[in-house]
């Protein structure tokens, strides 16, 4: 049955059809960088070393004052080369520069080699770490908006203000695939589809680095975390996942095969182990197949304090030496330590004692020393003063908005209860009525988002752009902006109430958090939200929920009553603004599902399920097609009109190995309202060496039609995009008939060699 090959992870790229509408830029050539040389042939083994040292800027902070002497000590002493984080809160971009500047001027003037810092930041959904920057929708809204444009426009924002502060690495993006909704780190991804992450994760990567890294536009990218990250088995942060060589590569892997082709200059590694191996630890995965089959040449950075990991938590090392000596020579050439110098002394060490070579050592640091001659801090270590201007621009926060209205997306609109009319009394309450954190998430200015001072002045709340926009007259309501004060879900207030509201909503969700501290062991809402709802329910009047969460909460037993339901994702900045648009009318939404929401805890079965998963035995022997039953399927999203698909056309019925399918579709705005429709392409093998998936997304776009009108659609479809890796773990197409599907049309066709 097998037709052809593809050499290993090269042909995924292809296969999930990456390459789209933007240059590639490839890796670096295989000639040395010759200052690089000179530079690394005047350094002691003690200088080397400090280059792979990252530390946090915390270690330098006593009473949130900073120490010049202990910066001192790291920079000249232990000859630390790079630098992370804030000290807990955000900084203005003068603040930035001035810190920058005293550690630069230690960097370059004070010691013997000149060698600048190379500072990093996790600014991950825009700028996060500065007071009065754009934030964006999580990751996990822009992939509801299906738009490309959108998430290069908000990358190249996110780098152009990042670079303005003075920094010019930034830990972005999260390429871990979302297909485990307990995780705490789910709205950081793209959701639970390979092609959707890979598509949109290479677009953020180019949007970062695509005007040359010396450029006062651009920031050096981090594809993050390699591999498999996102899907420990517990759902809990950093712990093991266990995943099979096929699914390995068949949906974890390709994003970073996209990321390395739309040339990302780092990686940072995964936290936790896979099958037992802390891949900190692994050289299978962090030369094999990072180095020697993707072809990555750029910088690997370990994630905070995850070297140490090895011994204190994988107990794979039985010493903090140990730990080192296997994260060096699986191929670590930064450790993000961050605390203390441990890291260094123990690595001065194990060189000195032959434990870890010199090549070794030498390789990393020519990685560490490359980027920052990329990033021209040769050049100029400082600030720069041209980029302060691409900072704070008042249309950053109109594509901030766009972001979020394209994202939201509407779940149930049962007698068409939305929109809602401006003349509508409404009553408004829960947990994220007048809470800003929970519309923005982890990262968010600080860490886990939830310091409510730390957000810009004029950020709204979900209750301040209500009343923004029907008028204070309109708006019943008692919520403040404490999450988890019990006067948001006061059944009291509600009963007391509503007769004098025409509707009901409720924000409810989940507050703002970021990595372990978001750990959850069961994805059914809280009590106390689903106890709200039925309140609000049990008065008879109509009530319609804003979800504002990081991840698919169970609502399974309150959804049947409910007339209206918006899924805001962490919209952010504009966020507020933008939910009052779609709630009244002024947009019309176009969300879809990024992820499978699920209507059990205990259900998690997603899109690309395999058929078998289809079949429930309710009694012995008996089966039926009660398998997959979510809440709300992948791809799920309403409009405020409606839109059909007529006449699906490929222009052959049989492809071969060189040539394509070409598919056109018509798509008319049947409604009376203006709107736009993420017109999605999906293919079923029907039989295969590996059992296929249901179905699977291959291609995507979006279009805006007028009402009564129509547009066509075209796509094209290559042999490669129905490639999968097959038993013996390489990438293969084999002949056999497909099913192509666009909205309610489909049309099978075959390939052949």
């Amino acid at each position: 049955m097998k037709l052809f090959q593809f050499k290993k992870y090269i042909a995924p790229i292809l296969a999930l059809g990456l390459f789209y509408a933007c240059e590639q830029k490839p890796q670096s050539d295989n000639t040395k960088n010759s200052a690089v040389l000179e530079l690394m042939s005047k350094m002691s083994v003690e200088q080397k070393v400090g280059q792979m040292t990252q530390i946090t800027l915390g270690k330098f902070h006593e009473g949130g004052q900073l120490k010049i002497d202990l910066l001192r000590e790291a920079i000249i002493d232990k000859n630390v080369g790079s630098i992370l984080n804030t000290n807990g809160s955000p900084l203005t971009v003068e603040q930035w520069h001035e810190l920058l500047t005293v550690i630069q001027d230690i960097a370059t003037k004070e010691t013997v080699l000149q060698i600048p810092i190379l500072y990093g930041i996790d600014a991950i959904h825009g700028t996060s770490y500065t007071k009065g920057s754009t934030l964006f929708p999580h990751n996990i809204g822009m992939a509801a908006a299906r738009n490309t444009d959108l998430v290069a426009q908000s990358a190249k924002i996110t780098g152009m203000e990042v670079r303005a502060s003075g920094i010019r690495w930034n830990f972005d993006p999260t390429l871990g695939i979302g297909r485990q909704p307990l995780w705490s780190r789910f709205e950081e991804t793209f959701g639970e589809d390979v092609y959707l992450t890979s598509t949109l994760g290479g677009s953020a990567i180019n949007a970062y680095e695509e005007d040359g890294l010396k450029n006062i536009t651009a920031v050096a990218s981090c594809m993050k975390h390699f591999i498999g990250y996102s899907t420990p088995q517990s759902g809990k942060d950093r712990t093991p996942a266990y995943i099979p060589d096929i699914q390995l590569r068949e949906y974890y892997l390709p994003p970073f095969e996209a990321a390395v082709a739309n040339g990302t200059s780092t990686v940072m590694i995964n936290s936790g182990e896979v099958n037992g191996v802390p891949v900190h630890a692994s050289k299978y995965y962090l030369q094999d197949i990072l180095r020697d089959e993707l072809g990555f040449e750029g910088l690997a950075v370990s994630d905070w304090e995850d070297i140490i990991r090895l011994h204190i938590r994988h107990q794979v090392a039985d010493t903090p030496k140990e730990a080192v000596k296997l994260a060096v020579n699986a191929g670590i050439d930064m450790s993000m330590v961050p605390l203390d110098y441990s890291f260094y002394n123990y690595l001065i060490e194990l060189v000195n004692e032959g434990e870890v070579s010199q090549a070794r050592i030498d390789e990393a640091v020519y990685r560490i020393l490359k980027l920052k001659f990329d990033l021209g801090l040769f050049d100029n270590a400082y600030p720069e003063e041209g980029a302060k201007a691409n900072f704070g621009k008042a249309e950053y926060a109109d594509i901030a908005l766009n972001a979020a209205l394209e994202s939201i997306t509407l779940l149930k609109n049962e007698g068409e209860i939305l929109p809602l009319s401006k003349k509508t009394k409404v009553l408004l309450t829960g947990p994220g009525a007048n809470n800003i954190g929970a519309l923005h998430g982890s990262w968010s200015y600080t860490w886990q988002g939830d310091a409510e001072e730390a957000y810009n002045e004029g950020t709204l709340t979900l209750k301040d752009a209500m009343i923004e926009k029907i008028g204070e007259s309109n708006v019943i309501t008692n919520a403040v902006a404490d999450y988890k004060d019990a006067t948001n879900t006061s059944a009291t207030f509600v009963k007391n109430n509503a007769s004098k509201a025409d509707v009901i909503v409720l924000a409810i969700g989940e507050k703002a958090y970021a990595e372990s501290p978001g750990g959850i062991d069961d994805l059914t809402l809280d009590e106390s939200q689903l106890q709200l709802v039925e309140s609000a329910m049990a008065t008879g009047k109509p009530v319609v929920l804003l979800l504002a969460q990081g991840r698919p909460r169970v609502i399974s037993s309150i959804e049947p009553d409910v007339k209206g339901i918006l899924n805001l994702y962490r919209p952010a900045s504009q966020g507020a603004k933008a939910t009052m648009e779609i709630l009244f009318g002024d947009y019309n939404p176009n969300g879809r599902l990024p992820f499978t929401y699920p209507k059990n805890t205990g259900d998690i079965v997603l899109y690309d399920r395999k058929h078998s998963e289809n079949y429930k035995e309710s009694e012995p022997d008996t089966y039926g097609l009660g398998g997959f039953s979510p809440q709300w399927a992948f791809g799920h999203g309403l409009s405020y009109t409606t839109f059909s698909y007529s006449n699906l056309k490929l222009d052959k019925a049989t492809i071969g190995d060189s040539d394509q399918i070409n598919v056109t579709v018509t798509v008319e705005n049947t409604g009376d309202r203006d709107g736009k429709v993420a017109v999605e392409l999906y293919v079923t093998d029907l039989y295969a060496s590996v059992t296929p998936g249901e179905k699977r997304l291959k291609k995507f776009k979006k279009v805006e039609i007028k009402s009564g009108t129509s547009t066509q659609v075209d796509f094209q479809l290559a042999a490669a995009d129905l490639s999968f890796i097959n038993q013996n773990s390489e990438r293969v197409t084999e002949e056999g008939e497909f099913t192509l599907m666009i909205g309610d049309q489909q049309e099978n066709f075959f390939y052949k060699k």
